[in-house]
């Protein structure tokens, strides 16, 4: 009995969350350690159509670096990064979209279908979703930065009840060229800003982000991600993940999260309960309280 009740207590302290967040649109990036085994796949997959049926809109931009630096080194093509951001050449932008686009998309794309939720699986290439240009002049090859995204065709996706599952590869210049591959922290970003989503969420393969004692940051606003950069607490990987943050709350997208995507169903504990699991990112004018009578997190 006492079990029972538990449960029924826990159900009813997410009912606040479910309120606010009905009808909202949810960008998550899926990647890092929730892509890692099938187990932790099928869980993600579980906790999208839980959000899908309570009448949450997620939609997913899906990475994938892991798996193209394995199918790279099978075939001899060195990974390199510079900044967090993989130096594409034109044999690593072949091996990059067939890995995002052919196979990533499309697992992901089966289990939300055969769990429940009505979802279709899209490259940014699809109706020119994401437009871009070389990064850098060109000095990370087929590696771009996004200049355009076509939000009438995701939301088209999503009032006819489907949720979109977006691999981070843009159209190029010209019907002839490769396209680009875009980091997909920034993907996202540029996504959930295009949508006014409610908030964008990042599964990564840490708690979130920690201090110099490796203690994690439960919330940060963009000054002192910046300051934390100065010190070199924030490095590698995880800076293209706060520049996507940042640039999102501070262009209207509520709030952005950083969670641990090894944690089971760490999407539903993120959303549905008081505390969270991870890094909370917040606009500087905004108010840092934990939600009291309308929002929780």
């Amino acid at each position: 009995m006492q079990k029972n009740a538990k449960v029924v207590k826990i159900l009813l302290d997410s009912l606040p969350f479910i309120r606010i967040f009905r009808g909202q649109i949810v960008v998550i990036k899926y990647g890092g350690a929730a892509q890692s085994s099938i187990e932790l796949k099928e869980k993600f997959a579980l906790d999208i159509v839980m959000m899908y049926m309570l009448g949450i809109k997620p939609v997913i931009v899906h990475g994938g670096g892991k798996r193209i630096n394995e199918i790279l080194e099978s075939m001899g093509i060195e990974s390199k990064f510079i900044n967090g951001y993989r130096v594409t050449c034109a044999d690593s932008m072949r091996v990059v979209e067939m890995v995002l686009s052919g196979e990533i998309n499309k697992e992901l794309t089966a289990f939300l279908n055969f769990y429940g939720a009505k979802a279709v699986g899209i490259s940014g290439k699809d109706a020119q979703l994401l437009q871009a240009r070389a990064k850098d002049n060109g000095a990370l090859g087929y590696t771009g930065e996004i200049t355009a995204v076509n939000p009438s065709f995701l939301l088209d996706i999503i009032n006819d009840g489907f949720v979109p599952i977006i691999a981070p590869i843009a159209t190029g210049e010209g019907a002839r060229h490769l396209g680009y591959n875009i980091n997909a922290d920034i993907a996202a970003c540029h996504i959930a800003k295009a949508l006014k989503a409610k908030k964008i969420i990042f599964l990564s393969d840490i708690a979130g982000v920690l201090d110099k004692n490796n203690a994690l940051i439960s919330s940060l606003n963009p000054s002192q991600i910046k300051q934390l950069e100065r010190e070199g607490v924030i490095s590698g990987g995880m800076i293209p993940k706060l520049e996507a943050c940042v640039d999102c709350v501070e262009n209207g997208v509520e709030k952005a999260h950083i969670i641990d995507g090894r944690v089971e169903h760490s999407l539903l504990l993120e959303l549905f309960t008081t505390q969270g699991i991870g890094t909370e990112i917040y606009n500087n004018n905004a108010s840092t309280d934990s939600i009291n009578a309308t929002e929780s997190i």
